[in-house]
Formats: structure tokens, sequence, C-alpha cells
């Protein structure tokens, strides 16, 4: 058996970074704001004064209590920002996210496993941020996927091994419906994120003959895709039928992100599909609009698979809030709230979730 702990979007730049103890610059490039600082008094306007600077571990709050104790065998995160000092941003993008290179001990104070890089803010700062990002990972010895200085490199996966139990591979694709520049594609002789145009059978095939190639007897693989809008519950139907392909040929979890908020969940063929796991570390607390999602609340999958079969055994989800740069566990009616949430938005894939008395959500699937 394989656990696995996975989320969504971890975005410790801007406001997060400037709460850290190494902010970059915080010159902002983007229509209303112009200082990264802002959104630090945001956070403080809205929950209360943040004790700065930051320690490293602060930012991940409870969530560090429940990673010990889960005792997973890896931790995977989509890491939404690039990490870099560099000046000179992504020319015609309106938000960029960067955090300092020295703030690279947030990651590493969660014990991150492996990022999955292929998003819509890693080349942000540049050509020269997407090399010092991949540079500054890979000397703090946190596996990566999906960017790299050519298209090979970004095709790579992340290896992870669990002595004893196997390998997984971490796969980290982009897709343009998240709003990736076509400009950020990898080629055989530039930079850039894995990234494809389409949700298509051609597409699948594709990606799903990359994977193989790199696999071995025994080897899990999960598919980390950076897809779809930011806000909304609907789950295309090129997106379901995109996920259920790469389950036929072998893939163990679907792990999709890029939603400001959760969505729905399925169990096909026995594998587990999270079409969108929300933010999970972000600096957007006191930022006012589309309220009814509940963006600051946020889930921390527990996953275990079958190291053999890559079926899923259980999932456990564990509620999460943003408050003040820090995570807490959410309170029982939110708790409840996202509880009948995941049920309302399971029913098509015939998904539920169980409400436990710690207020965590136990998944079942008929």
């Amino acid at each position: 058996m394989m656990r696995l702990f996975l989320c969504g979007d971890v975005m410790t730049g801007r406001g997060i970074d400037q709460a850290l103890s190494h902010p970059v610059n915080p010159v902002l490039y983007e229509p209303y704001v112009r200082d990264a600082r802002e959104y630090l008094q945001l956070a403080e306007k809205a929950h209360g004064s943040i004790p700065l600077p930051l320690s490293f571990d602060y930012i991940w709050g409870n969530a560090l209590e429940e990673l010990d104790r889960a005792e997973v065998d890896f931790r995977i995160v989509n890491l939404e920002t690039a990490v870099t000092s560099a000046e000179a941003p992504w020319p015609g993008k309106a938000i960029h996210y960067r955090m300092h290179p020295q703030n690279i001990g947030c990651l590493s104070a969660a014990h991150i496993s492996a990022c999955a890089l292929a998003n819509n803010h890693l080349l942000d700062w540049g050509y020269d941020g997407l090399s010092e990002t991949l540079q500054t990972l890979d000397s703090t010895g946190i596996a990566r996927s999906g960017a790299g200085s050519d298209i090979e490199e970004a095709m790579q996966p992340a290896v992870l091994n669990a002595t004893r139990k196997g390998r997984v591979l971490l796969f980290s694709f982009g897709s343009t419906t998240s709003g990736i520049p076509q400009d950020w594609n990898a080629t055989s002789i530039s930079p850039g994120v894995n990234l494809f145009d389409a949700l298509s059978e051609t597409t699948a095939a594709q990606i799903c003959d990359q994977m193989r190639a790199h696999q071995q007897s025994g080897d899990l693989i999960v598919a980390s895709i950076h897809w779809g809008s930011n806000w909304g519950y609907e789950i295309p139907c090129e997106q379901v039928v995109f996920a259920h392909r790469l389950i036929e040929e072998g893939v163990a979890i679907v792990h999709g992100h890029s939603s400001h908020h959760v969505k729905a969940i399925e169990v096909f063929r026995g594998r587990l599909i999270l079409y969108g796991c929300g933010d999970f570390l972000t600096d957007y607390e006191g930022i006012s609009g589309y309220e009814t999602f509940r963006g600051d609340l946020a889930l921390m999958y527990f996953v275990e698979v079958d190291s053999d079969s890559g079926e899923l055994i259980a999932a456990r989800l564990v509620p999460m809030q943003m408050r003040r740069f820090r995570l807490e566990r959410a309170s029982a009616a939110d708790s409840k709230w996202l509880c009948d949430l995941l049920n309302k938005l399971g029913a098509k894939f015939n998904t539920r979730v169980n409400l436990q008395n710690d207020n965590s959500l136990v998944l079942e699937c008929s």
C-alpha cells in the first residue's frame, strides 16, 4: 500500500513571500496592485495582525500535525509560483507570482516530496525566473516535473522511491484552458512547461505513450494536470473523457487543479480522479468577490492506493482554512458545508463523503 498526500495550488509568492524572512522586491506590475505588501495588509485587515517575519513552518499551521499523523510516503503539491529574485516580468501578463529562493525553506518545512510545475505562474518572471526556480528546487532536494530547459526535461517525471513499496512517477501537464500562455510551451530548443493545447483523444494517447516510456513494472503513475477556469463547479465533458482515458491507460491518480475552490471527485475503474483540488496556500485573504465559492476553504487529500494495482483503497479529506497566512482546521460548520458540497457535486459521479467526528471527510463510492 502506498500513502500519498495531495493538495491543490501552493502559492507562496507575493503577499506570503513578503511576510517571510527573505522577501523579494515588492514591486508588482498588476493592473490594480503595485506593491506585494498590500496583500499582507489586506490579510491583516481581514483577520488580524500577522507576526512578522513568519517562520517557514508557520504558514502550514495545523496541516503539519495532520501530515505527521497520516504518515504518508510522499507529499505532492502544485507549486504555482516562480522561486526567483529575477526582476523582469513576463511581458503582457497581468499577474506575476514570485518567492525569493531563500524562502524555499517554507516547502522544506513541510517535507514536500515533489512539485508539479506545469501551471500558469511558473514563468511569470521569464526564463531567468524559470531557471532559478528549477535550480532552487534541485538544490533543496525537492523533486519536480512539468518544466525544464527544453521539452525533454519538462516531460520528465518526478521519481519518488519508497523502499520496499515501489515507485511513484509524478508527471505534470498544463492545459491552455487554465490560462497558460501558448508561448510558455517547452520545445526542443526553448525552455518552458509541459503544455498541451486540446483535451483530445490524440493528446491523451500522446501523453499516455510519454508516461509509459518511463514506467517500470510496479510503478504507480500520478498525472497532475493544471486545467480549466478559476471559478465554477462544472466539469467539462472533455475533461471527464480525458481523465477516463488516462485511467484506462494505467494512470493510478489524476490530480487536477487550477480552480480556486474544490471540485468534484470521481472513482473510475477503481482509481481516483480529483477534478479540482482548489487553492491550498494563498495570499487571497481580504480580497472580495466570489465569496459564495468559499475559496478560503481548502482540503488535504490523504490517499491510500494498492501498490500493485493502483486502485484506491481509501481517501480521507481534511478541511482547512487560511487565516492570517496560516492553515487552520476548518470549523465544524465549514466542514459540514464542504461535505454537503462534495456530495452534491459527486452525485453525478456516484461518489459521496461522510463527515467524521473529527470533522474530516471519508470518501465512498458506489
